[in-house]
């Protein structure tokens, strides 16, 4: 028999975490099993080289949906096909990136004929700027077209002001938490029975997640100094049996938030970047960074989701408090 690994041994030899792996699993590249009598997901030796299959993609930024594709053919044309599509959207991004450099350019020569600070010279400044924005995006609306007849182009990124920045600003809105008692699992890892025993729990409470109006009532947040992850859940305001959960006081308070792919990591950091460039930028809030005081998060549960898109969502959550002044 083939020497099994546990899902938590998997995650630290291959430098990936537990909710990536399940991702894996849910978007059906990877496969692990579970023995009757076992706590938790392990993986045998095909399942440990089908991740390392995944992972050198992943480096070349091949994306899941054509690692799918790739998987799902026996032939090395699959891959080969996949591998030159990524050349050609490299190509492309290369040549747009040439045009922005241009335009920039000529902006710079335009900005040494004018004060940053005169009134007037402002003025035409933020002219000029509009112009440009006014080709990038003719730029944008000609390659549309010569894509649209092509999925090759419909990722491709679009040149704008914006990807002067190294990280791009999610669409963040503000969340306002209750003080509250919550239920915590305690400390632990998604994928282990203790958890596993949590998720079940809590999700009966609401007659299986099969509730019509989904309000986020559980967080998890993880743990540097203990490399552990726990999880909570808001105490029901009637009786109810927490079994062998602790009840911990939560303080509530301000949150920003924003909503990446739940497992994809290379997703779930450029959202959590770019919340913390948005609250940087801000004026009026600032980080919370009092104990207690947790980036969370929330996924969404709900199986229809996952069914509609493909994945689930996964909410992030970073505390924030009001600058004193």
């Amino acid at each position: 028999m083939n020497e099994l690994m546990k899902i938590r041994d998997v995650s630290l030899q291959y430098g990936v975490s537990v909710r990536t792996l399940r991702y894996y699993e849910d978007m059906g590249i990877l496969e692990s099993i579970r023995p009757n009598d076992y706590a938790y997901r392990v993986y045998d030796e095909n399942a440990l080289k089908r991740l390392e299959q995944i992972l050198i993609l992943r480096k070349l930024d091949i994306s899941i949906k054509d690692i799918q594709a790739i998987f799902k053919s026996s032939e090395t044309k699959a891959m080969l096909d996949v591998l030159q599509k990524k050349v050609n959207d490299i190509d492309d991004e290369a040549a747009q990136l040439h045009i922005l450099k241009k335009i920039i350019t000529d902006f710079i020569n335009q900005i040494k004929n004018y004060s940053f600070s005169e009134e007037s010279d402002i003025k035409m400044l933020y002219e000029r700027v509009n112009e440009l924005e006014e080709k990038m995006n003719t730029i944008e609306n000609d390659n549309a077209e010569e894509g649209s007849d092509s999925d090759e182009n419909t990722n491709s990124e679009k040149i704008s002001l914006n990807s002067l920045n190294h990280v791009s600003i999610p669409d963040v809105r503000i969340l306002l938490l209750p003080e509250c008692k919550m239920v915590s699992s305690g400390y632990g890892f998604f994928g282990e029975e203790k958890f596993d025993r949590f998720s079940d729990w809590f999700s009966n409470l609401d007659n299986g997640g099969n509730y019509t109006w989904q309000i986020p009532k559980d967080f998890a947040w993880y743990d540097p100094e203990k490399g552990s992850t726990v999880w909570w859940y808001v105490k029901p305001d009637y009786d109810v049996d927490i079994q062998d959960f602790d009840i911990v006081d939560f303080e509530g308070g301000m949150y920003v938030t924003a909503v990446s792919r739940d497992g994809d990591d290379e997703d779930g950091n450029r959202v959590y970047a770019g919340i913390k460039k948005w609250i940087e930028k801000s004026d009026i809030l600032e980080l919370d960074e009092r104990p207690g005081h947790y980036t969370m998060f929330h996924i969404t549960t709900h199986k229809y989701i996952k069914e509609t898109f493909g994945f689930h969502q996964m909410e992030i959550l970073v505390p924030v408090k009001k600058i004193e002044k």
